[in-house]
C-alpha cells in the first residue's frame, strides 16, 4: 500500500514494461505475474513472483534444457482473491509444483488469495500470523483492498529463518513499519530482497498506525540498509536496481516530513487534519486520508522523541500539536 504523495526527490520508476497476466522471466531464479488490481495504493496492481532453481542447480529429475526451471517453486505475495489471477499462478506453476507460498503481510491485496491458491495447488502457507488488529473499529481506515481479516497461515515464519526449496535458499527478514507482522524475503542464490509494501518502487509506503509505526519504519530502513541485497523486487511497481541509494532517498524524504511537520507546529498547534492541508494542497483530496495516516505517523513518533507535545493523554487523529517546550 504505497503513498502516492510522495517526495519526486527520491528516484522512482513510473514506467515497465508488463502485461496482466503473463509471466515474466526476471532472472534466472525469478519470474512475475501481475494481477489486474490497479489503483491509488496499489498502483499498476499486484505482483506475485515465482521463484524457481535453473535447471543445473536442483536435485530432483525432470526433462527440460539447460538453465530452464522445472524444481518445485516458492510463491511470494499470491495478491488478492482474484480468480483469473489465481489461475494464472496456477498454469504457470501446475508442472513442477509449489512448496511455499509466503506472505509478506496481511492487506487483501498482498494475501487475500491465499488459500484459493493453496487449495489448488496443495502447497502451505508460511507467514508472521494472522493480521495484528483483529477489530476493524481499532484499525488503520481501509486503503483500497484493506486487511484480510481472516488470514490465518499453516506455517508461523520468524525473522533469520532461513527457507529451504529445491534448489534456493529463502531468508525471512522482519521490516515492521507499514504494519507489525510485514516481512521480507532475501534469495540468497541471487541477492534479492522481494521487499512487499516496505519500499516501493514508485511511491513511499504509507505508515498505518495504530498498529504501524514510523520508529519501527526507520529501524528497518537502516536493518536493509546494513544488508547486501543489490536488487529489491516489491510487490507494487518496477525492480528497484542501486537499493541502498534508493533507501537512503526514503529515509531522508520521511526527515524531510518531519521538518515540515516541525516548521508547521513552530507557528502554532495544528490538528492533523490542518498540517495536511498546508502539506498536501496540491494532490486529490481524496488522497489526503492516506496523508493524515503518514502525519499520524510521523507525530507520533515525534512525541516519543518528546520533540512534539500532544494535549490529549494519547495522539490521536483528532488531536491537537504543538512544540514540546
Amino acid at each position: 500500500m504505497a503513498n502516492p504523495t510522495s517526495s519526486t526527490q527520491v528516484p522512482f520508476v513510473h514506467k515497465f514494461d508488463f502485461s496482466y497476466g503473463i509471466c515474466d522471466q526476471l532472472t534466472p531464479y525469478v519470474q512475475r505475474i501481475i494481477a489486474n488490481n490497479p489503483g491509488p495504493f496499489t498502483y499498476t496492481g499486484s505482483g506475485t513472483y515465482i521463484i524457481t532453481a535453473p535447471l543445473n542447480q536442483v536435485e530432483t529429475q525432470g526433462e527440460g534444457k539447460q538453465g530452464e526451471p522445472v524444481g518445485p517453486c516458492a510463491i511470494i505475495d499470491p495478491g488478492p482473491n482474484d480468480i483469473p489471477h489465481i489461475n494464472a499462478l496456477h498454469d504457470a506453476t501446475k508442472e513442477r509444483g509449489v512448496s511455499h507460498i509466503l506472505i509478506t503481510h496481511t492487506h487483501s491485496d498482498h494475501c487475500g488469495g491465499a488459500r484459493a491458491l493453496s487449495e489448488l495447488c496443495g502447497a502451505p502457507i508460511y507467514g508472521f500470523g494472522p493480521h495484528p488488529v483483529e477489530d476493524k473499529m481499532d484499525d488503520a481506515p481501509a486503503l483500497d483492498e484493506g486487511a484480510d481479516y481472516g488470514f490465518v497461515p499453516d506455517i508461523l515464519i520468524t525473522d533469520g529463518e532461513i527457507i529451504k526449496g529445491d534448489g534456493f535458499s529463502i531468508e525471512v527478514v522482519a521490516t515492521p513499519g507499514h504494519i507489525s507482522n510485514h516481512l521480507c524475503f532475501s534469495l540468497l542464490n541471487e541477492k534479492i530482497l522481494f521487499t512487499g509494501d516496505h519500499i516501493m518502487g514508485w511511491a513511499t509506503t504509507v505508515i498505518l498506525p495504530p498498529d504501524g509505526s514510523m520508529s519501527d519504519y526507520f529501524d528497518s530502513l537502516d536493518k536493509l540498509l546494513k544488508r547486501d541485497e543489490h536488487l529489491y523486487l516489491p510487490t507494487h511497481g518496477a525492480p528497484i536496481n542501486n537499493p541502498h541509494r534508493f533507501t537512503r532517498a526514503i529515509k531522508a524524504h520521511r526527515h524531510m516530513r518531519d521538518g515540515q511537520i516541525i516548521a508547521r507546529l513552530n507557528k502554532g498547534p495544528h490538528t492533523i487534519k490542518e498540517i495536511v492541508n498546508v502539506l498536501y494542497a496540491d494532490i486529490d483530496k481524496r488522497l489526503h486520508t492516506a496523508a493524515a495516516l503518514n502525519v499520524y505517523a510521523h507525530l507520533i513518533r515525534l512525541c516519543t522523541i518528546n520533540t512534539v507535545r500532544c494535549k490529549d493523554p494519547e495522539p490521536a487523529l483528532g488531536s491537537l500539536y504543538f512544540i514540546a517546550k
